[in-house]
């Protein structure tokens, strides 16, 4: 027997699939003369996520636990450890995300959590513990697509004369994606390119472990970017085969071979232990470089593909834990500069970049993703459940009941 629907929800349709109304983050007219107050929720991958967020885009706490410690032995997320860690820091995240906002946990007005896309057992305990906390409050709840979450964080963070307009483009580079959409609003968004293989984060954590870099208290990707952010010479191997320029002319990202062009090295000379340090740093460098210049490429693809359709893009947002690469920001702002030389756009493409701390995952950005239908008075049940597999085309189409734990089976 289902558990019964939250009392301000009055009664609702069960509908197989449905679409639900979305308010417009820069028009919150239904905004009360008190700021609406949302407790967030994430735990899609490693990081144990809490955060506070009112309705004036004002972020009253937002708290992170990482686990970079506890996988590094791993060699990569391992989803049992982190399930098991998420358990212990979730209670930890809430109640230090409810100090730092100086409130008691009554005085929220909503209980928002990352529905999906992400680890199955990460997403579940995210997702019970807002629901828990929901129920036990009274309090409306929201799931949020965590993808979405990414691409409006600058409307959370950008200051209000220089919040993007629609439509834009937005590069979301992260540990599980690589996707370069086309937003036409809050909730409409079109993939114009993928990966069918690995993705940026993935790929660049797979070589900063073959190169044996140190993760410290930062993972795997920051360690190669602070590795080729050192100081020193640096020298490609002579035997060393160049990088791959994957799908040209195609708008699709590809990124397997550029992890494999390195293993495949390191294997013909023994090892990484048999690199000097000036051509460790050589091939790191080589690495980032190209998998930027693989981004690039298809950015200026994405611009002809809007310009032929007479879509004017006037604000390209880049986000995902990728975005917080200081050198990825200085070589995409120099990549638009081109774009308008090369493509002939009419208006300047402005770059925006969220803060490094809130282009990694955090619940600031599912906060404010979910203050509209919050605002809207659109509502999940309490017997919500994750989508471990959930396309960024497919946010306002929810699933039956039936096809949950079949998506939960697959993805596991």
């Amino acid at each position: 027997m289902l558990s019964p629907k939250p009392k301000f929800l009055g009664s609702k349709l069960a509908l197989i699939s449905r679409t639900r109304p979305f308010v417009l983050c820069r028009k919150l007219s239904s905004v009360p003369s008190k700021p609406f107050t949302v407790l967030a929720l994430e735990s899609s991958a490693d990081d144990t996520c809490a955060a506070v967020v009112d309705s004036n885009r004002k972020i009253l706490s937002n708290v992170r636990i990482r686990q970079h410690q506890l996988h590094e032995s791993w060699g990569g997320i391992h989803p049992a450890v982190a399930i098991l860690a998420h358990q212990r820091n979730m209670p930890v995240a809430v109640k230090r995300a409810l100090e730092e906002a100086h409130m008691n946990v009554n005085d929220v007005d909503g209980v928002a959590f990352t529905r999906g896309p992400g680890i199955p057992g990460c997403l579940a305990v995210g997702c019970n513990a807002a629901k828990n906390l929901a129920a036990a409050l009274g309090k409306p709840l929201v799931g949020v697509h965590h993808m979405q979450a990414h691409a409006l964080t600058p409307i959370l963070t950008t200051p209000p004369d220089s919040i993007p307009t629609f439509p834009f483009l937005t590069l979301l580079v992260s540990g599980g994606h690589t996707l370069l959409l086309l937003a036409s609003s809050e909730d409409s968004f079109t993939i114009l390119a993928t990966t069918p293989d690995e993705s940026i984060g993935r790929t660049i954590d797979k070589v900063s472990r073959m190169l044996e870099l140190k993760w410290d208290d930062v993972g795997p990707g920051v360690a190669l970017e602070r590795f080729c952010a050192s100081q020193g010479e640096s020298r490609v191997p002579e035997d060393f085969t160049p990088f791959p320029r994957p799908m040209p002319g195609k708008l699709a990202f590809s990124y397997s071979g550029f992890h494999s062009s390195v293993e495949r090295y390191l294997d013909r000379i023994g090892g990484v232990g048999n690199l000097v340090e000036e051509e460790k740093l050589g091939i790191a460098r080589a690495f980032q470089t190209a998998a930027f210049e693989h981004l690039e490429g298809k950015l200026k693809l994405a611009f002809r593909w809007c310009q032929k359709r007479g879509v004017e893009v006037k604000h390209l947002v880049v986000s995902g834990g990728v975005a917080s690469n200081a050198l990825l920001r200085m070589r995409l702002a120099t990549c638009l500069e081109e774009v308008e030389r090369e493509v002939g756009l009419n208006v300047p493409v402005v770059p925006i970049f969220p803060p490094p701390a809130l282009c990694t995952d955090n619940a600031a950005m599912i906060a404010w993703s979910s203050m509209r239908r919050f605002l809207a008075g659109d509502y999940d049940d309490y017997t919500i459940a994750p989508r471990p597999k959930w396309s960024v085309e497919d946010i306002n189409t929810d699933a039956p009941d039936v096809l949950w734990g079949q998506q939960l089976s697959k993805a596991s």
